[in-house]
């Protein structure tokens, strides 16, 4: 099995828009997805911030209920409208763990149907200049118990942070190809 750092490299040298399980055992995953858009530093680091214009997976099925405080313990919550009788409620996806503005977004915490196992989530969103524009790269990292070998789940998992990635490189006018890549 390749190590983690081995398979981060490699995945760092990917096509634009690639994605694939970099690491996967018996209590945890990781993957990577890496994508470069036409857009500087400062524009791809305020489109990530503002989730709620580009996040497709929530529990009120409104990506505007979403909400990003980017410094260290701020929340990347979601407000659910209250509903059948019953008041407003809350979701937390994740927590901000790390903010290095226009470098680096690393935020803890278990996504969607993970959050209901003994899984720990980290995602890391890093932004570098390349020619062509900004290269974001896609980390998530999960490992713990679950009620469900959580190999054979890595592949939905990765799945989902691809769109994930896709969302926002779309809402900043769609993938480029890298000098080298495609010819």
């Amino acid at each position: 099995m390749r190590n983690l750092a081995t398979a981060l490299v490699l995945g760092l040298v990917a096509v634009p828009a690639s994605a694939e399980v970099v690491e996967s055992s018996t209590g945890g995953f990781a993957t990577h997805d890496s994508a470069v858009v036409a857009a500087d530093r400062q524009a791809v680091w305020e489109a990530l911030v503002h989730p709620e214009d580009w996040w497709s997976h929530t529990w009120s099925n409104d990506s505007t209920n979403l909400s990003l405080d980017p410094r260290a313990g701020g929340c990347f919550c979601e407000a659910l409208p209250a509903a059948d009788g019953w008041g407003e409620g809350s979701v937390e996806h994740m927590r901000v763990i790390m903010v290095m503005p226009g470098s680096t977004l690393r935020m803890s915490g278990s996504l969607g149907p993970l959050q209901a196992e003994g899984l720990a989530g980290t995602l890391t969103v890093t932004l570098e200049d390349v020619e062509k524009g900004t290269r974001i790269n896609w980390d998530y990292v999960t490992g713990g118990e679950a009620r469900f070998p959580a190999a054979q789940f890595a592949p939905v998992v990765d799945s989902v942070q691809t769109e994930f990635l896709t969302a926002l490189v779309d809402r900043l006018g769609g993938a480029v190809e890298e000098a080298g890549q495609g010819e």
